[in-house]
């Protein structure tokens, strides 16, 4: 079976694959769609970064796909919904490069603070300007973190740590670590010194952060953004850090992001205080090696048994395996009667189910069955002949 990698994927995803005995492709960079359809053809498993568009035209190029793996947070180019009318799991991670980003949302508050990097870009043009004007001890300071999951939790930590006084918004009730506060989202606003964001992609959070939300911030108080580029509005930040509103700002994403290598244009661009980086907070080589384990592994796993667990597009399901038994999977629509259909060709073949499991999400419907003899052919044929099926394959079998 063959496993196409592209966007320079960590080497740790390619040894896991050729150990388990999969033929591997590994490319380095993104493919638009013309080429990766005629790349992706006889392909198992589909490995991409945060570049590659995957559009039903390629899925449909790829008869014996069975999984998508997104080696990043973001599935937003993927498309889900023909995805799973093809019975094709896609999978992420969600939390492998959250220390990663912490990390920098930490130094970047430092740097901001301190007014460093600003210093560093007048010494760079030859001017020297030793001055404490400006510059600040974080010591003491009021961090607002928006967003307090994986990665706003652990910031809430490191910032506790260097002494900041550390108070959170989440829509959802979370649990504050440490001595951190829940409040309102106004009272955030009015009594951060440095509000950092930390959302997600739904589109809800599009223009989440805007001119209102700029007039209500402290005088002097910074913005770090390493969340999502559409959830602030550039053009906004910029005015008022041009008009002193705002101290200093750090953004390492944007509502357009070119390839690597092309022009990069923003509002942003040269302004003092502010720090601009390319998307990379969590672009370190340990979160790029725990993403290229942690996506592989839940891909192999699918393919071995069908335990769809964190897939985000089908339903979660799970049998623990039993040696010697043999697997077989069915997705379909979720209507009623199709397990009846299964089971009722498996009786009158004198098959025993020793175990199954299902579960539904929306439309969609999967079941795993462990039954007491090998899935022939014939098997096969009848059952993928079962009104609303999407797909049927047996154990480490990729064949829809």
């Amino acid at each position: 079976m063959k496993v196409l990698l592209l966007e320079n994927i960590s080497g740790v995803a390619v040894t896991q694959f050729e150990e388990a005995g999969f033929e591997v492709e590994a490319l380095k960079g993104a493919l638009e769609e013309k080429e990766l359809v005629g790349k992706v053809r006889g392909a198992s498993i589909l490995g991409v970064r945060s570049k590659t568009r995957i559009t039903p035209a390629v899925l449909e190029a790829a008869p014996e796909l069975v999984a998508v793996g997104a080696y990043c947070i973001g599935v937003d180019k993927i498309d889900r919904g023909a995805s799973s009318e093809q019975g094709i799991a896609v999978f992420n991670d969600p939390h492998s490069n959250s220390r990663s980003v912490a990390e920098l949302t930490l130094g970047e508050i430092i740097l901001l603070l301190r007014r460093a990097f600003e210093a560093s870009s007048q010494m760079h043009r030859g001017e020297w300007n030793k001055s404490s004007a400006g510059s600040h001890e974080v010591r003491g300071l009021t961090l607002g973190i928006v967003g307090y999951g994986k990665i706003g939790s652990q910031v809430s930590d490191l910032a506790e740590a260097l002494g900041m006084r550390v108070i959170f918004h989440d829509i959802s009730h979370v649990l504050a670590r440490g001595n951190a506060r829940a409040v309102g989202f106004r009272e955030l606003l009015e009594n951060s010194d440095v509000i950092t964001l930390h959302i997600d992609g739904k589109p809800q959070n599009r223009d989440f952060f805007g001119e209102e939300e700029f007039q209500h911030m402290k005088d002097g108080a910074c913005l770090i953004n390493l969340s999502r580029g559409f959830v602030v509005d550039h053009e906004a930040l910029a005015k008022h850090l041009r008009s002193g509103k705002l101290g200093g700002a750090a953004v390492d994403v944007f509502p357009q992001e070119p390839e690597s290598g092309a022009k990069f244009s923003s509002p942003l661009q040269g302004l003092g205080n502010v720090i601009l980086t390319p998307h990379i907070a969590g672009s370190t080589e340990e979160a790029q090696q725990n993403i290229g384990q942690f996506v592989s592994a839940r891909m192999l796993e699918y393919v071995r048994t069908g335990n769809s667990l964190l897939s985000v597009n089908l339903p979660h399901c799970h049998l623990e395996y039993e040696p010697g038994s043999h697997r077989l999977m069915h997705i379909h629509h979720n209507v009623p009667g199709i397990l009846r259909a299964i089971n009722d060709i498996l009786a009158d073949r004198e098959i025993n189910i020793e175990r199954q499991v299902l579960d539904t999400q929306g439309n969609l419907g999967y079941a795993i069955y462990d039954i007491n003899r090998p899935c022939d052919a014939d098997l096969m044929r009848q059952l993928r002949a079962v009104p609303q099926t999407i797909r049927v394959r047996s154990a480490g079998e990729c064949k829809g």
